[in-house]
C-alpha cells in the first residue's frame, strides 16, 4: 500500500469512528426524547388531552428546519426526520389513551 493510500485509509477511518460516536448520541439523544414525549403522553392521556397537537407541530417543523438551515444541513430532510419523530410519538399518545 503506498502511502497516500495508507494516509487515505486512516483517514476513512478516523470519518467512521467519528460517524459511529455521532450514531450512538443520535440513539441515546432519540431514547431521551421519547422518555419525556412518553411522560407527555401519559399526561396528556390522565387529563384526556387530544394525542396531538397540529399547531405545536407544525412551530416544531418550522423551527427544526431553521436550525437546518442555520447548521447547513438539508431542511427537507430535517423536516421528514422531525414528521417520522412526530408521527411515532402521535402513535404513542394514541395507544396510551386507549
Amino acid at each position: 500500500m503506498t502511502d497516500i493510500a495508507a494516509r487515505a485509509a486512516e483517514v476513512l477511518k478516523e470519518h467512521r469512528q467519528s460517524i459511529d460516536r455521532l450514531d450512538a448520541i443520535l440513539v441515546y439523544t432519540l431514547a431521551e426524547r421519547f422518555k419525556h414525549t412518553q411522560a407527555v403522553g401519559r399526561l396528556k392521556a390522565e387529563h384526556e388531552l387530544p394525542p396531538s397537537d397540529p399547531s405545536r407541530e407544525a412551530r416544531q417543523i418550522a423551527r427544526l428546519e431553521q436550525l437546518a438551515q442555520d447548521a447547513d444541513l438539508d431542511p427537507e430532510f430535517a423536516k421528514k426526520f422531525l414528521t417520522f419523530i412526530i408521527s411515532e410519538v402521535i402513535r404513542h399518545h394514541e395507544k396510551l389513551q386507549k
